[in-house]
């Protein structure tokens, strides 16, 4: 079955603890509900670092990573619906879904 990386962008912190769980409980449900087709449920990352021919540049690129999960999914319209689900969505987050090719 294919693979798909699910790249978030934005979102933001919560700004209060209570903000913080109410976060948490809506990734654990997504993830729950989606827990057989989750390869890797990822992390939140951090800052980044854009290594070119020319050097490094230390401003977290052009759209800035926020975390990821690998999912897998019949096909890019399966995993798009999955995507549609996440709650990083009613944070002001994106998902970007890309299809992971083996090679």
């Amino acid at each position: 079955m294919p693979k798909f990386v699910f790249a978030y962008h934005g979102g933001g912190k919560p700004e209060t603890e209570e903000e913080g769980a109410k976060a948490m409980a809506a990734w654990g449900a997504w993830m729950e509900k989606h827990g057989k087709d989750l390869v890797d449920p990822g992390n939140p990352v951090g800052m980044s670092r854009t290594v070119t021919a020319k050097g490094v540049e230390n401003n977290g690129g052009s759209n800035p990573l926020s975390g990821y999960s690998l999912v897998k999914a019949s096909d890019m319209d399966a995993a798009v619906a999955i995507a549609k689900g996440c709650p990083i969505l009613h944070h002001g987050g994106t998902v970007e879904v890309v299809e992971a090719l083996d090679m």
